[in-house]
């Protein structure tokens, strides 16, 4: 495998920490709104470094925050991060990586460091390079901006006093909005929505947010069995 020449390895690294500084500056919004949610600091900072993908630790403080149970916002999230599966495949053929490497960048595998890799697949280096930047970038950015919001909403007291509560759901919209591109995929976010405001006063706290969840991933499902369209 040939070495990067330095202004590709630049503009890679350019690219690389630009993501990360973009996408690791929104953990202040996940740190507030999940000190919001009821969690405390100490929770807060577990789940960004331990579970480490936006949509999910949204999704699953969401259905905390609207009281439901620990083991639905854990499916709930359980199900957004299943997409991290196909990147997995993906990213492992063209990384190339094995044993510990593999294993750590197993943590780091998010949507953006997938996309930046991809945007570099050849050579194999600069996709290694693209995709561990900005894998690294936004696990350190994300981390140091989840203690200062989670600080920063529990210096407010009781959060309710100033709406914060509210923010969750705004905040997990405003994370998965540019996501929905094209009539297929907007049907989808409809669709699902409307599923779960039908549920929301027939079921317990946490199963309108799951359900929605679902359909999603079995639009997703439908659609890699029967090809893109």
């Amino acid at each position: 495998m040939s070495a990067l020449a330095p202004d590709q390895r630049r503009a890679v690294l350019r690219q690389a920490l630009g993501v990360g500084v973009a996408t690791g500056a929104y953990g202040v919004s996940f740190g507030a709104v999940s000190v919001a949610a009821g969690l405390t600091v100490a929770q807060t900072c577990a789940l960004s470094l331990l579970m480490f993908t936006g949509a999910s630790q949204f999704a699953l403080v969401g259905v905390l925050a609207a009281g439901g149970s620990p083991l639905a916002g854990a499916a709930t999230a359980v199900l957004i991060g299943s997409r991290n599966t196909f990147y997995g495949v993906r990213m492992g053929a063209l990384l190339g990586w094995r044993g510990a490497r593999r294993a750590a960048a197993a943590h780091v595998l998010i949507d953006e460091s997938t996309a930046v890799g991809l945007a570099h697949a050849s050579p194999q280096a600069a996709a290694r390079l693209g995709f561990a930047a900005t894998g690294l970038s936004v696990l350190v950015l994300w981390n140091a901006a989840t203690l200062a919001g989670a600080l920063a909403g529990s210096a407010l007291g009781d959060p309710r006093r100033l709406g914060l509560d509210a923010a969750v759901g705004a905040a997990f919209l405003a994370l998965v909005w540019p996501q929905v591109r094209g009539r297929r995929a907007l049907g989808v976010a409809v669709g699902a929505a409307a599923l779960a405001l039908v549920l929301v006063p027939a079921t317990p706290a946490g199963v309108p947010v799951l359900a929605a969840v679902g359909v999603a991933v079995l639009a997703g499902l439908l659609r890699a069995r029967g090809g893109a369209t």
